[in-house]
Protein backbone atom coordinates (compact mmCIF):
# COMPACT_ATOMS: atom_id res chain seq x y z
CA UNK A 1 0.00 0.00 0.00
CA UNK A 2 1.30 3.40 -0.67
CA UNK A 3 1.99 6.90 1.79
CA UNK A 4 -2.29 7.55 1.20
CA UNK A 5 -3.83 4.19 1.74
CA UNK A 6 -1.77 4.09 4.93
CA UNK A 7 -2.94 7.44 5.92
CA UNK A 8 -6.61 6.47 4.68
CA UNK A 9 -6.42 3.29 7.33
CA UNK A 10 -5.40 5.22 9.70
CA UNK A 11 -7.80 7.93 9.44
CA UNK A 12 -10.88 4.94 9.28
CA UNK A 13 -9.40 3.43 12.44
CA UNK A 14 -9.18 6.82 14.36
CA UNK A 15 -12.72 7.33 13.53
CA UNK A 16 -14.09 3.87 14.74
CA UNK A 17 -12.20 3.94 17.69
CA UNK A 18 -13.45 7.48 18.58
CA UNK A 19 -16.97 7.35 17.41
CA UNK A 20 -18.11 3.73 17.01
CA UNK A 21 -19.10 4.17 13.57
CA UNK A 22 -17.86 5.37 10.17
CA UNK A 23 -15.24 3.36 9.30
CA UNK A 24 -16.98 2.26 6.35
CA UNK A 25 -17.32 6.29 5.24
CA UNK A 26 -13.56 6.58 4.92
CA UNK A 27 -12.54 2.70 3.67
CA UNK A 28 -15.11 2.68 1.11
CA UNK A 29 -13.61 5.94 -0.58
CA UNK A 30 -10.22 4.91 0.20
CA UNK A 31 -10.52 2.21 -1.79
CA UNK A 32 -12.51 3.39 -4.53
CA UNK A 33 -10.83 7.08 -5.23
CA UNK A 34 -7.02 5.94 -4.04
CA UNK A 35 -6.92 2.36 -4.39
CA UNK A 36 -9.27 2.27 -8.20
CA UNK A 37 -11.28 -0.82 -6.40
CA UNK A 38 -14.29 -1.57 -8.22
CA UNK A 39 -17.45 -0.01 -6.59
CA UNK A 40 -18.95 -3.49 -5.37
CA UNK A 41 -15.73 -4.51 -4.31
CA UNK A 42 -14.97 -1.67 -2.00
CA UNK A 43 -18.59 -2.00 -0.55
CA UNK A 44 -17.76 -5.66 0.14
CA UNK A 45 -13.95 -5.14 0.97
CA UNK A 46 -14.77 -2.13 3.11
CA UNK A 47 -17.26 -4.13 5.17
CA UNK A 48 -14.33 -7.02 6.10
CA UNK A 49 -12.10 -4.49 7.23
CA UNK A 50 -14.66 -2.83 9.95
CA UNK A 51 -15.33 -6.03 10.50
CA UNK A 52 -12.35 -6.72 12.14
CA UNK A 53 -11.02 -3.99 13.42
CA UNK A 54 -14.56 -3.44 15.07
CA UNK A 55 -14.42 -6.87 16.98
CA UNK A 56 -10.76 -5.55 18.59
CA UNK A 57 -11.94 -2.30 19.33
CA UNK A 58 -15.44 -3.25 21.06
CA UNK A 59 -13.30 -5.57 23.16
CA UNK A 60 -11.05 -3.46 24.13
CA UNK A 61 -14.87 -1.06 25.29
CA UNK A 62 -16.00 -4.52 26.89
CA UNK A 63 -13.12 -4.39 29.23
CA UNK A 64 -13.28 -0.99 30.15
CA UNK A 65 -16.88 -1.72 30.68
CA UNK A 66 -18.31 0.60 28.03
CA UNK A 67 -20.26 -2.23 26.35
CA UNK A 68 -24.13 -3.02 27.19
CA UNK A 69 -23.96 -6.87 26.49
CA UNK A 70 -27.97 -7.13 26.77
CA UNK A 71 -28.42 -4.43 24.12
CA UNK A 72 -25.71 -5.35 22.50
CA UNK A 73 -27.20 -9.33 21.88
CA UNK A 74 -30.54 -8.07 20.91
CA UNK A 75 -29.81 -5.12 18.55
CA UNK A 76 -26.79 -7.62 16.82
CA UNK A 77 -29.07 -10.42 16.35
CA UNK A 78 -31.41 -8.74 14.71
CA UNK A 79 -29.30 -6.92 13.10
CA UNK A 80 -27.06 -9.54 11.59
CA UNK A 81 -30.13 -11.34 9.65
CA UNK A 82 -31.41 -7.79 8.24
CA UNK A 83 -27.74 -7.23 7.26
CA UNK A 84 -27.83 -10.37 5.16
CA UNK A 85 -30.65 -9.68 3.23
CA UNK A 86 -29.74 -5.81 2.76
CA UNK A 87 -26.16 -6.99 1.13
CA UNK A 88 -27.55 -9.69 -1.09
CA UNK A 89 -30.37 -6.59 -2.52
CA UNK A 90 -27.26 -4.40 -1.92
CA UNK A 91 -25.66 -6.77 -4.85
CA UNK A 92 -28.04 -5.83 -7.54
CA UNK A 93 -28.29 -2.10 -6.53
CA UNK A 94 -26.71 0.27 -8.34
CA UNK A 95 -23.66 1.56 -6.81
CA UNK A 96 -24.85 5.86 -6.81
CA UNK A 97 -28.51 3.97 -5.59
CA UNK A 98 -26.91 3.15 -2.69
CA UNK A 99 -24.50 6.21 -1.83
CA UNK A 100 -27.48 8.11 -2.16
CA UNK A 101 -29.70 6.44 0.07
CA UNK A 102 -26.84 6.19 2.81
CA UNK A 103 -26.10 10.31 2.33
CA UNK A 104 -29.81 10.80 3.09
CA UNK A 105 -30.09 8.81 5.81
CA UNK A 106 -27.30 10.31 7.27
CA UNK A 107 -28.80 13.67 7.54
CA UNK A 108 -31.33 12.26 9.23
CA UNK A 109 -29.09 10.40 11.72
CA UNK A 110 -27.41 13.90 12.21
CA UNK A 111 -30.56 16.13 12.91
CA UNK A 112 -32.15 13.24 14.97
CA UNK A 113 -28.98 13.22 17.02
CA UNK A 114 -28.18 17.67 17.21
CA UNK A 115 -32.38 17.75 18.41
CA UNK A 116 -32.54 17.91 21.80
CA UNK A 117 -34.02 14.36 23.33
CA UNK A 118 -36.86 14.73 24.40
CA UNK A 119 -37.44 11.94 27.79
CA UNK A 120 -40.31 9.71 27.91
CA UNK A 121 -43.65 10.35 29.86
CA UNK A 122 -42.27 8.32 33.07
CA UNK A 123 -44.90 5.30 34.15
CA UNK A 124 -46.93 5.82 37.31
CA UNK A 125 -44.96 6.03 40.18
CA UNK A 126 -41.30 5.42 39.15
CA UNK A 127 -39.37 8.37 41.00
CA UNK A 128 -36.18 8.98 40.48
CA UNK A 129 -33.24 9.06 43.71
CA UNK A 130 -33.72 13.06 43.31
CA UNK A 131 -37.49 12.50 44.54
CA UNK A 132 -38.67 13.83 40.88
CA UNK A 133 -40.16 11.73 38.36
CA UNK A 134 -37.63 9.09 36.15
CA UNK A 135 -37.71 7.22 32.66
CA UNK A 136 -37.56 3.70 33.22
CA UNK A 137 -34.12 2.01 32.35
CA UNK A 138 -33.53 0.19 29.50
CA UNK A 139 -33.19 -3.39 31.81
CA UNK A 140 -34.29 -6.66 30.40
CA UNK A 141 -34.19 -8.71 27.35
CA UNK A 142 -38.00 -8.92 27.66
CA UNK A 143 -38.55 -5.29 27.99
CA UNK A 144 -40.47 -2.49 25.91
CA UNK A 145 -37.49 -1.05 25.48
CA UNK A 146 -35.78 -4.28 23.47
CA UNK A 147 -38.53 -4.94 21.61
CA UNK A 148 -37.43 -1.69 19.95
CA UNK A 149 -33.98 -2.19 19.95
CA UNK A 150 -34.98 -5.60 18.00
CA UNK A 151 -37.18 -3.64 15.46
CA UNK A 152 -34.22 -1.22 15.05
CA UNK A 153 -31.74 -3.62 14.29
CA UNK A 154 -33.57 -5.58 11.73
CA UNK A 155 -34.10 -2.15 9.63
CA UNK A 156 -30.77 -0.55 10.70
CA UNK A 157 -29.39 -4.34 9.66
CA UNK A 158 -31.14 -3.97 6.02
CA UNK A 159 -29.62 -0.41 5.15
CA UNK A 160 -26.40 -1.58 6.33
CA UNK A 161 -26.74 -4.03 4.06
CA UNK A 162 -27.57 -2.07 0.90
CA UNK A 163 -25.33 0.20 1.84
CA UNK A 164 -22.27 -1.30 2.63
CA UNK A 165 -21.18 0.08 5.51
CA UNK A 166 -21.54 -0.74 9.26
CA UNK A 167 -24.26 1.09 10.35
CA UNK A 168 -22.81 2.45 13.79
CA UNK A 169 -23.88 6.06 12.02
CA UNK A 170 -27.49 4.84 13.03
CA UNK A 171 -27.11 2.65 15.99
CA UNK A 172 -25.19 5.22 18.25
CA UNK A 173 -28.54 7.40 18.02
CA UNK A 174 -30.68 4.65 18.37
CA UNK A 175 -28.82 3.27 21.29
CA UNK A 176 -28.81 7.30 22.99
CA UNK A 177 -32.34 8.19 22.09
CA UNK A 178 -33.96 4.64 22.74
CA UNK A 179 -32.07 2.85 25.43
CA UNK A 180 -30.74 6.32 27.47
CA UNK A 181 -27.38 4.71 27.99
CA UNK A 182 -24.47 6.98 28.07
CA UNK A 183 -22.93 8.50 25.00
CA UNK A 184 -19.73 6.51 25.77
CA UNK A 185 -21.34 3.21 26.50
CA UNK A 186 -23.24 3.53 23.10
CA UNK A 187 -20.56 4.04 21.33
CA UNK A 188 -18.79 0.81 22.68
CA UNK A 189 -21.62 -1.22 21.93
CA UNK A 190 -22.05 0.20 19.18
CA UNK A 191 -18.82 -0.88 18.35
CA UNK A 192 -20.05 -4.84 19.04
CA UNK A 193 -22.98 -4.66 16.98
CA UNK A 194 -21.00 -3.03 14.56
CA UNK A 195 -18.99 -6.07 14.26
CA UNK A 196 -21.58 -8.18 14.06
CA UNK A 197 -23.41 -7.06 11.45
CA UNK A 198 -20.35 -5.90 9.33
CA UNK A 199 -19.50 -9.70 9.26
CA UNK A 200 -23.05 -10.60 7.79
CA UNK A 201 -22.82 -8.01 5.27
CA UNK A 202 -19.63 -9.40 4.21
CA UNK A 203 -20.73 -12.35 3.99
CA UNK A 204 -23.40 -11.42 2.11
CA UNK A 205 -21.21 -9.93 -0.71
CA UNK A 206 -18.59 -12.60 -0.73
CA UNK A 207 -18.70 -15.04 -3.70
CA UNK A 208 -21.04 -12.35 -5.45
CA UNK A 209 -18.66 -9.75 -6.31
CA UNK A 210 -13.98 -10.06 -6.51
CA UNK A 211 -12.23 -9.55 -3.13
CA UNK A 212 -8.12 -8.29 -3.20
CA UNK A 213 -7.90 -10.73 0.16
CA UNK A 214 -4.27 -9.33 -0.02
CA UNK A 215 -5.13 -5.26 -0.05
CA UNK A 216 -7.70 -5.88 2.81
CA UNK A 217 -5.49 -7.85 4.97
CA UNK A 218 -2.88 -4.56 4.86
CA UNK A 219 -5.53 -2.11 4.87
CA UNK A 220 -7.60 -3.78 7.82
CA UNK A 221 -3.91 -3.68 10.13
CA UNK A 222 -3.22 -0.34 9.56
CA UNK A 223 -7.34 0.30 10.89
CA UNK A 224 -6.58 -2.30 13.81
CA UNK A 225 -3.95 -0.14 15.45
CA UNK A 226 -4.99 2.97 14.52
CA UNK A 227 -8.24 2.32 16.44
CA UNK A 228 -6.43 1.90 19.65
CA UNK A 229 -6.01 5.58 19.14
CA UNK A 230 -9.63 6.54 18.45
CA UNK A 231 -10.44 4.27 21.41
CA UNK A 232 -8.09 6.73 24.07
CA UNK A 233 -9.59 9.84 22.47
CA UNK A 234 -12.76 8.72 23.42
CA UNK A 235 -12.16 8.58 26.74
CA UNK A 236 -11.23 12.31 26.96
CA UNK A 237 -14.03 13.98 25.85
CA UNK A 238 -17.20 14.81 27.60
CA UNK A 239 -20.33 12.99 25.74
CA UNK A 240 -21.58 16.12 24.90
CA UNK A 241 -19.06 17.21 22.85
CA UNK A 242 -18.89 13.63 21.25
CA UNK A 243 -21.96 13.38 20.14
CA UNK A 244 -21.88 17.37 18.71
CA UNK A 245 -18.85 16.30 17.26
CA UNK A 246 -20.28 13.14 15.78
CA UNK A 247 -23.44 15.08 14.08
CA UNK A 248 -20.88 17.10 12.73
CA UNK A 249 -18.80 14.35 11.29
CA UNK A 250 -22.13 12.81 9.54
CA UNK A 251 -23.22 15.94 7.87
CA UNK A 252 -19.82 16.70 6.67
CA UNK A 253 -19.43 13.12 5.17
CA UNK A 254 -22.96 13.04 3.69
CA UNK A 255 -22.43 16.03 1.68
CA UNK A 256 -18.91 14.98 0.06
CA UNK A 257 -21.07 11.21 -0.61
CA UNK A 258 -23.78 13.33 -2.15
CA UNK A 259 -21.87 15.52 -4.02
CA UNK A 260 -20.04 12.77 -5.51
CA UNK A 261 -22.69 9.71 -5.99
CA UNK A 262 -25.09 12.46 -7.75
CA UNK A 263 -22.85 15.33 -9.29
CA UNK A 264 -19.79 13.09 -9.92
CA UNK A 265 -22.37 10.58 -11.65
Amino acid sequence: MDFLAVLAGAATGIVLGLFGSGGSIIATPALLYLLDVEAKSAIAMSLGIVAVTATIAALDNWRRGNVDVSVAAVFGVFGVVGTYAGARLGVVTPAAVQLTVFALVMYAAAWRMLKPARLPAPAPGAISASGGAAALPCTGLFSPCMAHMALHGIGVGVLTGLVGVGGGFLVVPALVLISRIPMKTAVGTSLAIVAAKSYAGFAGYTGAVPIDWGLMAGFTAVTVVASFAGTRLAHRFSQDTLKRAFSVFLLFVATYILLESVIGA
